[in-house]
């Protein structure tokens, strides 16, 4: 395959991939829109506390935590892509299910524990779905990818994440639009949730246009198809011999099937483990889940804060375009950093705001800044170095523990927020400023720089010292 149509054709892979990015991103953001109505219809309405508002409205990310948990097992089991067509057709339930959680089992408009309880199940659904995608998408990706452009490719998952929260933003603006609050209440926020069918529809059929990854074919001894694979992604047979061989090297090291995860030492699956946590300890879905609310707050209409909420969707967008361009040329750490320091900025900026009740357009200013430098760095980059740090005999693995950390600290924040809230806004602020120091210190000393190795160099990091000579020799006897 000549050099042009092999990057259409990675392309293509990655773009396909990257929908479950985009269903993540809304799936996950859906929720901003519809969170006021759902605590008029459910938590006002049966007269439950601020603690079950805020497990609502946090509800996906239990089942985030079961997909990660699940995600290791199912991908080593039928492969990545068809784990990716599990995801789609868990999309699919949740959003028809949210939005009409009567339709099976009770009656539309009366409001009972049972169909709360149910309502949060369909959610959890949804929740499985994201946390399969957050890992998988990119694991395909990374797997799928030359190193010279993989991590711009990765980053092509993020995009595509804040693409759908965009998105939907947007949707739920529209549906919001001249509508009166009564209406939202009762009809909008279901055309919100049941909106996402249409985009997991079409994710589901063109993953039946991709092939599995070469890395997992070889794994289960399918060399054949990963060698065609391999020639179609690098243009070369050359080339796909030589990443061959590493591949099967790595795989056949006897050190990798002794320990299990931790046959490449503990530090690894901690780095990993921490970069995920820092992802959401640095508050960002606060942001995004309650941006309609901490709007209001600020004295905004509701067509206003759904306004401002597009606006944050927009900066999102622009930052994750600008890291895809210097990834490859910064690097992965760089970026972590300086993002480390502009969200610092803007928590302890709304946090001083809030603390002399002056929560006005300075402190959307200041939210804006910590938008834009998470997704400078912190957004897309720890998933480009989730798909990339860990060795590929146990990549899955670890990659299914670092999405439960994800999505577990993302929980642990976002079911807690709106009682910080109640305590204190500035203190639940600064609160998320000090994670940001914190993130800064953690990468500054442990995280290692990526950028242009292959997958099997970047093993060699964490290889016994022996290990890593003979894999760097048998690259320089290829």
């Amino acid at each position: 395959m000549k050099m042009k149509q092999s990057m259409r054709y990675i392309i293509f892979l990655s773009v396909v991939a990257a929908l479950g990015g985009l269903l993540f991103g809304y799936d996950t953001a859906v929720i901003s829109g519809a969170e006021q109505s759902l605590q008029v219809y459910f938590i006002d309405n049966l007269g439950l506390s601020t603690l079950f508002h805020g497990l609502t409205v946090s509800s996906a990310l239990i089942g985030c935590v079961i997909g990660g948990l699940i995600s290791g097992v199912l991908s080593n089991g039928i492969g990545r892509r068809n784990s990716l067509l599990v995801a789609a057709v868990l999309f699919f339930i949740s959003a028809v299910l949210s939005g009409y959680p009567e339709l099976l089992f009770f009656t539309k408009g009366e409001p009972t524990i049972g169909l709360f309880i149910m309502f949060n199940i369909y959610r959890i659904i949804g929740g499985i779905g994201v946390g399969l995608a957050s890992g998988l998408g990119p694991l395909y990706i990374s797997e799928t990818s030359p190193a010279n452009i993989r991590g711009k490719l990765v980053t092509l998952n993020n995009l595509a994440i804040i693409f759908g929260m965009l998105a939907v933003y947007i949707v739920n603006w529209r549906i919001a639009a001249g509508q009166s609050l009564s209406w939202i209440h009762d009809i909008g926020w279901r055309y919100m949730f049941a909106s996402e069918a249409i985009p997991a529809i079409l994710f589901f059929g063109l993953l039946f246009l991709v092939p599995e990854t070469p890395r997992y074919l070889i794994s289960k001894n399918k060399d054949k198809e990963a060698m065609t694979i391999l020639m179609n992604i690098n243009g070369s047979e050359k080339v796909a011999k030589e990443i061959y061989q590493e591949i099967k090297q790595t795989l056949d090291t006897p050190n990798a099937t002794k320990a299990g995860i931790f046959s490449y030492g503990k530090l690894v699956v901690i780095v990993g483990i921490l970069l995920a946590a820092a992802q959401q300890f640095v508050g960002i879905n606060v942001i995004l889940y309650y941006a309609p609310r901490i709007f209001a707050n600020m004295g905004a209409s509701a067509d206003s804060s759904m306004l401002q909420t597009i606006l944050i969707g927009v900066v999102n967008f622009i930052f994750v375009l600008i890291a895809l361009i210097l990834v490859e040329k910064l690097g992965r750490k760089p970026l972590l950093l300086i993002g480390s320091v502009g969200m610092a900025v803007g928590m302890f900026g709304v946090a001083t705001l809030s603390f002399v009740d002056s929560m006005g357009l300075g402190a959307l200013l200041f939210i804006l800044v910590y938008v834009a430098f998470y997704n400078l760095s912190f957004g897309p980059l720890v998933w480009v170095l989730a798909a990339e740090i860990f060795p590929n005999k146990i990549r899955s693995q670890v990659m299914a523990i670092t999405v439960v950390a994800n999505w577990g600290s993302n929980l642990l924040i976002s079911a807690t927020f709106p009682s910080l809230l109640e305590i204190s806004a500035g203190v639940a602020y600064s609160f998320y400023g000090v994670m940001c120091i914190l993130s800064f210190i953690f990468v500054w000393k442990l995280v290692p720089e990526t950028k242009g190795q292959t997958l099997e160099e970047i093993e060699t990091h964490w290889k016994p010292k022996e290990v890593a000579s003979n894999l760097s020799q048998r690259k320089i006897d290829l």
